[in-house]
Formats: C-alpha cells, structure tokens, sequence
C-alpha cells in the first residue's frame, strides 16, 4: 500500500506539499489540444504560468553557486502573482555538483524550465515568501484580506460537501446546490446558480458518483440512483512514481540525516524561530530532465523506438471497456509514443533529496520512508517516470461520503513504465561515479545494496521494490470529448449536467511532467478566465 496524503486545511495540498514549482513542457499542452480540448495549447497557458506568481530572484551568492544565470531568466518568470516564488539558499556543495556532473555528462541545455522546453539539471523555485521564509501557498496566496472582505464570499472551514443537488426537469439534468455537512454535524443544503468543484483528483470524482454522475455499473454496485452515466468518472488517474537509491556521504560531507538527533532539530527549530533562517526555512532541491536513459545515458533513437514499439500497444482488457474510454485510451497512448520519441522531451525527472529514503514492497508510510534508521549519512536519487502509460481507478466505496474511494493507482501495471523507470535506475551508477558528484559520495554505500545495476531485470526488482508515489494524482475527471471517455468538456462543464464545473487537476486529460503544482496554478487561473468570460464579468476583476 502506498499513502495518497490529502491537505485537510484551507489551502488544500498546497499546505503539505514539496513546494516545488515546475514547469511543463510544450508538447504536453499539444497533446491536450490534441485530445479535442480547445484554447489549451502551450502559447495560451503560457501567460497563466505567470500570472499565478511573483518571482523574487535568489541572492547574488545563491545565483552563482547554482548557476542560476545559465538557464534562467528574472524577466521571464511572474511578476505580480498571488503567490511567492523564490530559490531559497543553503544549497551546499551537492547543489553546484549537481549541476555540474550533468554538465560533465553532456546533459545540459540552457533553456529556462518556464520556456517549456528543458533538458538538464536545474533548481527548481520553491513556493516560500523570502520575508520571513514561509510557506506561499494556496489560503496564503489567494485568501487576502481584500479577498476575505468580499460581502458575495463565504468562506466554511471545518465542512465538507457530501454530494451535489441534481434536479431532472424536462430530461435535463442541473445542479441547484450541494448537500453540506458542517463541523457540528449538522446536513444542510445551499443552493447556487452554479457549481464549481474543487475537491481533487481524489474526491472530485467521489463528490460526482455519490450524487449520481458515473459510470452505471460503479454507482449501481454501491447502491446509488444514476441520474447521468459518465463511464469517464474515476477512470484514467494517473500520477508520478519514482524509485530511489540511496547513497552514502563521503567523510566530511553532511547530509539531512544528522537530524536524527533531537539537539540538532531543535537547534535548527530555534534558528528558525529566532531569524527565519537556516534548513528549516527551505532548501533548494536540484533536478533534472533527461530523456530515455539506460546504463550507458540517452539512448539511440533505433533503441528507443525499439522499447516503444515493443512495449507500447492495445492493452486486450480494453475489449471490456466502453468504446468511449477505449478511443480516449488509444489516443492517448498514440501521444505518449510520440513524446517518449522525442529525444527533446523528457521521459524522466531525476531528483537529488538530502535524506536517505525507505519502502516496504507491501506498505510504506510517510514516516517510514524518510525514517533515518540506517547510520549511514545518506542522500537519496529519485527516478520519476513524468509520463506514465499506466492508469488507474478511483471509485466510491458504498453511499457513505465518509468513507474514503477505492483508490488504484495501478503504477508499472503496463510494461513500458517499469522499462523505463528501471533504466533510469541504471544510469544512476552513471551519474554517482561522474565528477564532482563522485567526490561527495561513497557509490559503493547505498539502499538498497546493490553494487551493480548493469543487469536489467536487477533494476527492474529494485524498481519494484523502491516504488513510491511523488503524491501528483491528476486525471480522475479528463477534460475530453465524451467520445474519448471524457468526464468535462473543455470549459471544465460537466457533461450531462448544467450548471456544474470541475476545476483542479482532475481534468487533466494526460498529467504534465514534473511536479504539478504550478500547472495546477495556472489551470485555475485558466478557468477564472473562461468563467468570467461565460459569466460576462470583466476579466481583469
């Protein structure tokens, strides 16, 4: 079992997550538009990705250890966003040999993440407020003193919505409300000329089965009324898992495993306390975009089309399932082997983290993972597959809304997922034995202990082994026509329903690479835009 955490607060997930803002590519918005979604292509989201934030360049010491300047450019990041955006400093000597060792291994573009097109190591901003070095995320950002002021806006914390309040007139479906339990206990219902959910990959399509919005087979087995089939609903999740190795220090190098000991952490509390300085305040986290990789670096273009070919086709469960999510299936996967063929587009995201990591094949908790159990001071290198084939359900569970969704991943369940993420796994001997890196690492000293990667079905065991989740679950509700299986249209309306809108990264129809966070961002700012236009209100309002 692998945990899907939720943020219970005002702000969401964006309270609890890593704070990394990156940045997709291009190709990954044409594959959107591919899908039928129209006004989503990468040059009419390029102005959301910076209208979400407001940059606040790194100091001059930080912008040289990490050669900030190389790659990216201040004039082309937000300027008057909502939320904070900076690269924070006390990156230490892995940061600049990070960067480096790829630079080394001829990996490196100098293309600006927020470009939307990049290979290469770099440092992704952080969502933190250099005043005070505190979190920036949503409730900070968006939920201002002048927001709150608002006399149309009420905001309840401690409450959540159990369905939405479907009235059938004429045959047309339209949503008049929603069915509230508050933190009383008390079930009331508000009405509303429209709906707009927001609950998450997880429950947004929870929120749709339990009021009657999917597929029939699914609301009809947990003993719910349909009142519009939607096969799309909780089918095509799809996420971000990694596998990580562990590599010990070299002698006189530290790591984030010295906070093992209670007197350090509480050192750091206080440093953080008293100047909002220190670790404490967050730390940059060096990445890195490569194309598909084995034991030896990128591959050729013959053996990648090779793997694809050879893996990537209709899977024959496929017969069983509707045609609509059939077709949405193969169209997908169409352009998830033209973005692997790329050798421009990434197929992975490498991740330096200053900590050792753990799983547990069968369950691994939060804790457990980044429990320093091991006295070895360690860091851990990600392998994160930014383009899965593998999809997954999320289903309710009975008509209970306090009873979680069934939630299956589904992760390596098709072939070319584990082929590629235990490649990268591979190249992992590549890059810990490449200047500088080399120089701050033992090699030979990791988790698990595996001196040589070089056989393929090894790595491919340690994959299996090492999966963890990076916590990004998107897709649940795709924005595509209903004949690819599609739960909105790409105004993010329901279909079958008037009135009801899903907002948040349930719609995306494919995930974008990386961390999601700043897509969903700029998603959001996308829909405001498009309902204010429906709405006729003024967009700059």
């Amino acid at each position: 079992m692998i945990p899907q955490p939720r943020g219970r607060v005002l702000g969401g997930s964006s309270a609890i997550n890593f704070a990394a803002i990156v940045y997709p590519t291009k190709q990954n918005f044409a594959a959107w538009t591919a899908l039928g979604n129209t006004g989503w292509s990468a040059d009419e989201m390029a102005p959301y990705f910076q209208k979400f934030h407001t940059f606040y360049p790194a100091s001059p010491e930080t912008r040289k250890e990490l050669s900030l300047d190389s790659y990216m450019d201040p004039q082309s990041q937000g300027t008057n966003g909502p939320l904070a955006v900076t690269i924070r400093d006390s990156s230490g000597p892995f940061g600049k040999a990070w960067l480096e060792t790829f630079q080394n291994l001829g990996l490196n573009d100098t293309n600006d993440p927020i470009s939307g097109e990049k290979l290469g190591s770099f440092t992704p901003p952080s969502s933190i407020n250099p005043n005070g070095n505190t979190r920036s995320y949503a409730a900070s950002a968006y939920f201002n003193s002048k927001i709150s002021s608002r006399p149309n806006l009420e905001l309840m914390t401690e409450t959540y919505v159990e369905k939405v309040l479907l009235t059938t007139e004429n045959g047309s479906v339209t949503a008049k409300g929603l069915q509230v339990h508050s933190k009383d206990g008390t079930i009331f219902e508000l009405q509303a000329n429209e709906i707009i959910l927001s609950a998450g990959a997880l429950q947004s399509p929870q929120i749709l089965e339990l009021s009657g919005i999917g597929s029939k087979e699914v609301l009809e087995s947990n003993g719910i009324p349909v009142i519009v089939e939607s096969p799309g609903v909780g089918e095509n999740f799809q996420d971000h898992s990694f596998a990580a190795i562990s590599f010990e220090v070299a002698d006189g190098q530290i790591s984030g495993d010295v906070m093992r000991d209670p007197q350090i952490v509480t050192a750091l509390l206080n440093q953080y306390k008293e100047s909002r300085q220190g670790p404490m305040g967050g730390s940059p986290m060096n990445s890195g975009y490569v194309p598909l990789i084995d034991k030896q670096g990128p591959m050729g273009f013959q053996a990648v089309q090779q793997l694809v070919d050879s893996n990537i086709s209709p899977d024959p469960t496929w017969k069983s399932i509707p045609k609509a999510r059939e077709r949405g299936l193969r169209a997908q996967q169409q352009l998830l082997r033209d973005q692997l063929l790329n050798p421009k587009e990434s197929a992975c995201q490498l991740t330096l983290m200053s900590t050792q990591m753990h799983y547990n094949p069968g369950s691994t908790t939060m804790a457990q993972a980044l429990a320093k159990t091991d006295p070895r001071n360690m860091v851990s290198i990600l392998v994160c597959l930014n383009h899965p084939v593998s999809r997954g359900v999320v289903h309710i569970r009975g008509p209970n809304p306090n009873t979680p969704p069934l939630i299956d991943p589904r992760y390596l369940s098709h072939t070319v997922d584990l082929e590629i993420l235990a490649r990268g796994v591979q190249f992992l001997d590549k890059l810990v034995t490449t200047e500088p890196l080399c120089s701050l690492l033992k090699p030979s000293s990791r988790l698990p202990n595996v001196s040589d990667l070089s056989d393929l079905e090894v790595a491919k065991e340690v994959v299996r082994q090492r999966l963890f989740t990076t916590f990004h679950p998107s897709s649940t509700c795709s924005m595509m026509p209903q004949n690819l299986g599609g739960v909105v249209d790409d105004k993010m309306r329901v279909y079958g329903v008037q009135n009801l809108r899903v907002v948040d990264a349930s719609i995306f129809p494919m995930m974008t690479q990386g961390n999601i966070q700043a897509s969903v961002y700029a998603v959001a700012e996308r829909a405001a835009d498009i309902i204010k236009s429906d709405w006729e209100i003024d967009a700059s309002e």
